[in-house]
């Protein structure tokens, strides 16, 4: 009947597949035993102190930031530059994949939609992580470091960022983009909320589901009073 909408049309998603951006470190990856082990190495073959405890608690800037803390500015380059090439031996096989990490990608294939991983990491040690563990996004764009990374989110289409950090969000706002965020990393759900996070998740198992509300509602449980929504840990 003319002016009746069918059960079928009705269901279709509001939302067109969206390309999804995902950050590494923390959000797939739970990188703190493999960087600790790496930074461990470091110090041996450097005879210089790190305090590889501390450097894990607060991952996510750009490895220099955290190497500037231990050895004076002039051997900072020299010294990522060690860090990486020592990197594949001594972190990739000790870094787990994060619950939820291979559903969330899959979730956006299964929708249609691309995924890619922006990160502040060396890109092709990135690329090592990713492999290692089965991941296969897209698209993988490293050395890039919040608003920095709204380069490769707004190159690839992205209309949702997903992080664990500060610097995710003020990253997804700079390409304009929604800004997904989990619980997972060095910030809770309260300081993700305050920084501006659009949606906060307690990990990445929640996000099939939020995925597919958002691509049905349009809004993905963002709330209209506040501006997010908390999933509850389990």
């Amino acid at each position: 009947m003319a002016g009746m909408v069918s059960p079928s049309a009705s269901a279709l998603p509001s939302v067109p597949a969206p390309t999804v951006g995902f950050d590494l470190d923390m959000t797939l990856i739970d990188s703190r035993p493999g960087i600790r082990a790496c930074y461990l190495a470091l110090a041996e073959r450097t005879g210089t102190f790190i305090d590889a405890d501390l450097a894990v608690t607060r991952l996510g800037p750009p490895l220099v930031d955290e190497l500037g803390n231990w050895f004076p500015a002039d051997r900072v380059a020299a010294m990522a530059d060690l860090y990486r090439a020592m990197y594949p031996e001594y972190a990739v096989a000790a870094t787990p994949a994060l619950p939820g990490a291979r559903e969330a990608i899959d979730a956006v294939r299964a929708a249609g939609g691309r995924a890619l991983v922006v990160t502040a990491k060396y890109e092709p040690n990135a690329k090592l992580h990713l492999a290692h563990l089965g991941i296969e996004p897209d698209a993988v764009v490293g050395d890039l470091w919040a608003e920095q990374k709204a380069e490769a989110l707004r190159e690839h289409g992205a209309s949702v960022y997903v992080g664990d950090h500060l610097g995710d969000i003020r990253g997804a706002r700079a390409a304009d983009a929604l800004s997904v965020t989990v619980a997972t990393g060095p910030y809770d759900a309260a300081a993700l909320r305050a920084a501006g996070a659009d949606v906060v998740l307690a990990d990445l198992t929640r996000f099939p589901e939020w995925l597919a509300e958002y691509r049905r509602d349009g809004h993905g449980g963002k709330n209209s009073a506040t501006g997010y929504r908390e999933a509850p840990r389990a």
